[in-house]
């Protein structure tokens, strides 16, 4: 349901980026890394497709004409983005995957307060209502998966996964927001090579404090991590990266 006056090649990008993204749960689970390892391995692959598109585009350039204002808005944006896969990796390693897909997919909810209040972007009646038909959507999906954690005993584990999957979608919906504010400002490859970028750099640090172990890392596991950078990362959310020139967040 888009807004009036979007551009239609948004909708089936977005669909690519939804297809994308769906990969995420699954892989997440299937790894046994750190989940910052996970985080900060996926987007050292992602760094490396972008930098060969900025040095093919000569998109860095754009990076001269950025007030500090909005350096520190992308830097944020981020920084964001890390705690959200930080926050999310943990939830999917404590709680169900349908649990965590569902409560870090509450994320429209805050992305169309966000652009209320922050962006002056109101959402027709049509995009709430297309908001409310997914949460429904997606709780239906996982009804049966969360009676079954909720007579588990190891429940206050799953508690805490739920918790952290509700803080990954609070960041992410401030990503989100952000990212709207400076795609007009921005390409996409300059775009999301600073604000990836930086999250790679707040990833390193969180690390480094929560000594999680980065190296070494078997095949197993980097092709896992290549997996996340080029389905869920480089096709998911950057295909949402470029939506948000184009669409509403």
């Amino acid at each position: 349901m888009l807004a009036p006056g979007t551009d239609r090649r948004a909708s089936v990008v977005l669909g690519f980026a939804l297809l994308g993204v769906s990969f995420s749960g699954p892989l997440v689970r299937l790894a046994h890394a750190h989940p910052l390892a996970i985080a900060a391995w996926r987007l050292a692959f992602s760094l490396i497709v972008i930098a060969v598109a900025l040095l093919a585009t000569g998109e860095w350039r754009q990076w001269r004409r950025l007030t500090w204002r909005e350096a520190g808005i992308a830097a944020g944006a981020g920084s964001m983005l890390a705690l959200h896969f930080w926050s999310w990796n943990s939830s999917v390693g404590l709680t169900s995957v349908a649990a965590s897909v569902v409560l870090v997919n509450t994320q429209p909810v805050v992305v169309a307060l966000l652009s209320v209040f922050w962006l002056r972007e109101r959402p027709s009646r049509r995009q709430w209502l297309g908001i409310a038909i997914a949460m429904i959507g997606a709780l239906v999906v996982a009804i049966p998966d969360l009676a079954v954690t909720s007579g588990a005993a190891d429940r206050p584990r799953a508690l805490l996964g739920d918790l952290l999957a509700l803080v990954g979608a609070l960041t992410a919906a401030t990503y989100f927001v952000a990212g709207r504010r400076l795609r007009g400002t921005l390409e996409l490859w300059a775009y999301v090579g600073l604000v990836y970028g930086s999250c790679f750099v707040a990833l390193l640090l969180i690390a480094f404090a929560a000594s999680a172990p980065l190296l070494p890392q078997p095949p197993r596991e980097l092709a896992i991590f290549a997996g996340l950078a080029l389905g869920p990362m480089l096709l998911g959310h950057t295909g949402l990266n470029w939506a948000l020139k184009r669409s509403p967040a």
